[in-house]
């Protein structure tokens, strides 16, 4: 079995973390390794990657075979292309000088995606918080209106309750809406006067008592001047008759 590049898991459950070991392919995953290379936490974001760069270059040209994985995180390094330039330079393709200045090219490049990417990342969470404040914003908002609208029929039922108190018994008429009712002003002046006419009252009953014997007096008079001239003319006619 040749030897291979692989990942050896550490960490705790649910929190993986990998070492980047060299191998031989007959042992267990977690089992004896020949080096370490490198680690990989992937529960960073993005996945943090430290590798010895000449020590992985080294095993992969003496025919190391990594996994998939291991070729991915080697590959995000650049190990898998300085190798392959390396090739080249074997072949008498490229010189050193070339191969050194792609590889360093294709290394700014790298950089620069990966500090979009984290700029990326804090954009989306920035994003993230903006939409749920306004998330939160928005169910305020919602919950304020409802608050009113409660207020509000709150509200109106007593304004109901109020002018149905004020309002007049059923008999009563209520003056035109033209019509404007007299000021409390104007009534008073009845009330003053009704101690006057209290007063006038027992006058007019005292000249009533007055004047009632003296016509009393009058009758009884005339009744007594009629009665005597009834006798004297019965008394002429008596003596007429005696003639």
């Amino acid at each position: 079995m040749p030897t291979k590049i692989r990942l050896q898991r550490k960490g705790k459950k649910g929190q993986p973390f990998y070492h980047l070991v060299v191998a031989d392919g007959r042992a267990p995953r977690d089992g004896r390794f020949i080096e370490r290379i490198g680690t990989y936490n992937p529960m960073t974001h993005p996945a943090t990657i430290e590798i010895d760069f000449e020590r992985s270059l080294y095993w992969v040209q003496v025919g190391a075979q990594p996994t998939d994985t291991a070729r991915s995180i080697l590959s995000s390094k650049g190990v898998m292309l300085k190798h392959h330039l390396l090739k080249g330079v074997k072949k008498g393709a490229l010189t050193e000088e070339q191969v050194e200045e792609k590889f360093q090219d294709w290394l700014k490049d790298k950089q620069a995606k990966l500090e979009q990417t984290k700029k990326d990342a804090d954009l989306s969470d920035k994003e993230k918080r903006k939409q749920q404040l306004e998330a939160e914003r928005k169910i305020n908002e919602t919950r304020a209106e409802e608050i009113a609208k409660k207020r509000a029929k709150d509200n109106l039922k007593m304004e109901e309750k109020a002018a149905e108190a004020d309002a007049p018994p059923a008999g009563e008429q209520t003056p035109p809406a033209g019509e404007q009712t007299p000021p409390a002003v104007e009534q008073a002046p009845p009330e003053e006067a009704k101690p006057e006419e209290e007063t006038k009252a027992p006058e007019v009953k005292a000249e009533e008592e007055t004047k009632a014997p003296e016509v009393k007096a009058e009758e009884k008079t005339s009744e007594e001047k009629a009665s005597e001239e009834k006798a004297s003319e019965e008394k002429a006619e008596e003596t007429g008759k005696e003639e």
